[in-house]
């Protein structure tokens, strides 16, 4: 273990955190085992069930190769990045009488190898998690004939399969770091984060591109032209639907809480190493990571208190938020007890006392739980904004959008209070330590916002777990309605009515967790902008820039012009990233609904031919990718092109930038898309009377479909992909400050060099650009395969 100072404690700890880290996957496996051993149904439900599982197979093959060329480039980057700087501190601390070139290429390897093992495990537990959410659900189907707690048991426990994966494969990941590079562990995490941040928003951006591209199509012809009923199996585009869910909802959501669960480590860390250089304790660095097994193990428990009953009803937002509430009180009791014994000690009380660090951990904790009351207060079909956007269908859909937005608004502006309430607590708790003062007392709070976050995810199994609820829901209910279409006796109404109830409160479930993604992305945005601060501060050390000038010391200024043209670019940057994303959304939709209108014209609503399921999932899988790169250009490349041509200064404007006008905009968009969703669903379940316009198939759910489909991309594809591309500028922005520094004021042919590469960075954002503006194939070349032009092709 190379820490200096570690204390027998401090090393038992930290192998029993790497114990709690296989205990999660271990426990992993054992819930897949329980998973599939539960009945799959009958041979229809079989048939469809396989439709889903070949189309998300095939499309996350795809988009694997798709972002391969890109991992390899970005993997050779980060290996030659340690040689532009020189080696940290720390480094040269832990390979102590090693010649400097040396540690650079060690480092270098390590922090490449990091990216690649952060992107491979991000890959891993959506991928795992996505197949056994596929698994999942026609077992939630089959359980639904038999009774409510059934199926909600099943959905609920295959869906923290892939809450534990994420769990024990990141808590894996740090500490294996920590325990070979020690104090020099932060060089490493940095690529580890990137990784499982640069992959998350890959598989976000085409996951919420496939979804939605097939659910506005198939819900636009099927239930607003044909008056069909959702996941009615003549509907072509109804498995692409069901299939973006699974590549979507989990397998993207799955690598996003992932990687928001390493960002927010590598953030604490990389503060509690700064605090140890300031008071020589290594609680600051051990303490964060003992609180992360506390929390895999209090989501173990919590899984086994959601539970419904035998009969065919019941509560599940209730039970599952019971679950999150038993699993919340067992990690805050223990935390306390864990720094009651560790962190007590005279040295410590030097420092504020050891309460400190368990408060702002609770208050994590505590933000998790109002997050999710608040996206449940605006979301959830039982609270006053979602039932006045159904009455709002009563005049049409303009008004019901109305609604809905000036929903999204609100809601945005109390999601933003209380993530600044939450700060103001870290300073409440760290500002007050008397022999901090200055920047150090600046260092300390961030550090204690770093808490927060860590304590916020401290629930990442229970929260996936919700997550994927979602869709395994969601994909039950569609498999119900395709395999027994037709059928009306009791027990399958029954099992139909139980299914439609997991489905309202899956969307809730989902809607939560990305109100709980988009708060710990900015609370982990704000950590990174505390290491920012301290590797820009280093690295001005190193180049021999007096203590008073630091820009910890001088903070970062808006009233500088450069700062203040960085910052406007920040703010504007989620806009444009969130504008492409919904044009995908809108192409590729226009071409599902030109799809699946030309299969009507054939008969298939008359049974005259079979529904072709494959060309829409083809449709949606080819738009997907082609936004893949081109969007993750966006996050990479403009903090580097600010960075070189306006200066460290104006790159810690542009991050508060994105900070503020991301946090926003995500909200907005996530709460005002799940309000409009359960909306139309309480429509839905209204008695279908055409007299009275109401229930399905009315002027009313009519409107409620136009509104959700609006608001899908806004949920489920710009809303979401926000989280991890404001993480990869944060990411990316800590790694290229020292080199910022490094060049900053140089003259002659090395100033030539920065500008060169400013300008090819330039021409790589306007190809992105063009490429997402593109307009997408025709219909005749994506239906009926016609070859392209040359001239198409360019």
């Amino acid at each position: 273990m190379y820490a200096i100072g570690l204390q027998p404690f401090e090393e038992v700890a930290i192998w029993a955190v790497f114990g709690v880290a296989i205990l999660g996957l271990l426990y992993a496996i054992f819930l897949r085992s329980q998973i599939l051993r539960e009945d799959k149904g009958t041979e229809k439900m079989q048939e469809v069930w396989n439709a889903i599982k070949d189309g998300a197979d095939a499309y996350l093959r795809k988009q694997f190769r798709s972002i391969l060329p890109l991992i390899g480039v970005l993997t050779v980057a980060l290996f030659f990045s340690v040689y532009i700087v020189p080696p940290s501190p720390e480094a040269l601390e832990r390979f102590k009488g090693v010649d400097p070139n040396t540690v650079r290429l060690w480092i270098g390897i390590a922090r490449a190898i990091a990216f690649v093992m952060g992107a491979g495990f991000s890959l891993t537990v959506g991928q795992i998690g996505m197949r056994m959410a596929v698994e999942g659900n026609v077992r939630v189907a089959s359980a639904s004939k038999r009774s409510f707690g059934d199926a909600l048991r099943i959905a609920y426990r295959a869906g923290t399969i892939t809450g534990m994966l994420t769990d024990g494969l990141g808590l894996l990941g740090g500490t294996i770091i920590f325990i070979i590079l020690g104090i020099a562990a932060p060089d490493a995490l940095l690529g580890f984060g990137f990784g499982g941040t640069l992959l998350a928003l890959f598989m976000r951006v085409g996951g919420g591109i496939f979804t939605k591209a097939a659910d506005v199509g198939a819900d636009l012809v099927g239930k607003v032209e044909a008056g069909i009923p959702e996941d009615d199996p003549r509907n072509p585009a109804v498995v692409a639907d069901l299939v973006g869910d699974n590549v979507g909802d989990c397998a993207g959501m799955a690598a996003d809480i992932f990687e928001s669960y390493e960002v927010t480590i590598v953030s604490g860390l990389i503060l509690g190493l700064a605090l140890w250089h300031i008071t020589g304790r290594l609680e600051w660095i051990i303490f964060p990571l003992m609180v992360r097994g506390i929390g895999v193990l209090s989501s173990i428990i919590g899984t086994y208190v959601v539970r419904g009953g035998p009969g065919k009803g019941g509560d599940a937002m209730a039970a599952i938020f019971r679950g999150f509430l038993s699993s919340a009180a067992i990690s805050a009791a223990l935390f306390f007890i864990a720094g009651f014994f560790y962190l007590r000690s005279p040295e410590m009380a030097q420092w504020g006392g050891w309460w400190r660090l368990p408060m702002a951990v609770g208050v994590g904790v505590l933000l998790a739980i109002l997050i999710d009351r608040l996206t449940e207060y605006f979301t959830g079909t039982h609270a006053t904004p979602v039932n006045d956007i159904k009455r709002a269908a009563d005049t049409g859909p303009a008004t019901l959008i109305l609604n809905g937005i000036s929903v999204g608004f609100e809601s945005s502006v109390w999601s933003v209070l209380v993530i600044a309430l939450t700060i103001v607590a870290s300073i409440f708790i760290f500002g007050s330590i008397p022999a901090a003062q200055g920047a150090v007392k600046a260092t300390f709070i961030l550090y204690g916002v770093a808490m927060t976050g860590i304590g916020m995810l401290t629930l990442t199994g229970n929260n996936v777990a919700m997550d994927s609820f979602g869709p395994i829901s969601d994909n039950a209910n569609g498999i119900g309605e395709m395999a027994w279409s037709g059928k009306t006796d009791k027990a399958t109404k029954d099992a139909q009515q139980i299914m439609a109830d997991l489905d309202a409160v899956g969307n809730t479930t989902k809607a939560i967790t990305k109100g709980v993604a988009i708060g710990s992305a900015v609370i982990a945005a704000v950590a990174l902008f505390g290491s920012f601060l301290v590797d820009v501060s280093r690295a001005q050390t190193g180049m021999g820039v007096a203590p008073e000038n630091l820009i910890s010391a001088l903070g970062i200024r808006v009233d500088i012009p450069q700062v203040f043209v960085g910052m406007l670019i920040g703010g504007a940057l989620p806009w444009l990233f969130s504008s492409f994303a919904i044009q995908a959304v809108a192409r590729a939709a226009s071409l599902i609904v030109m799809e699946v209108r030309r299969q009507f014209k054939l008969g298939v609503l008359e049974g005259k031919v079979k529904p072709d399921y494959r060309q829409a999932v083809s449709i949606s899988t080819t738009a997907a990718q082609k936004e893949l790169v081109s969007l993750a250009l966006l996050g990479i490349v403009t903090p580097i092109v600010v960075g070189l041509t306006l200066q460290v200064e104006a790159l810690g404007g542009f991050l508060a930038g994105i900070i503020v006008s991301g946090q926003l905009l995500a909200v907005f968009l996530n709460n005002s898309g799940g309000a409009w969703d359960n909306a139309k669903k309480l429509i839905e379940d209204e008695p279908r009377d055409p007299k009275n316009n109401t229930g399905k198939g009315s002027e009313r759910h009519k409107a409620g479909v136009v509104g959700d489909t609006v608001g899908d991309p806004f949920k489920d594809t710009a809303g979401p992909a926000l989280n991890p591309m404001i993480k990869v500028v944060n990411l990316v922005s800590v790694i290229i400050a020292p080199i910022v520094v490094q060049y900053a004021g140089v003259g002659g042919v090395t100033a030539w060099v920065v500008w060169i590469v400013a300008l090819l960075l330039l021409g790589v954002l306007g190809w992105a650009v063009m490429r997402s503006k593109a307009p997408a194939p025709s219909m005749t070349e994506e239906v009926k395969g016609v070859k392209r032009t040359s001239k198409q092709k360019a």
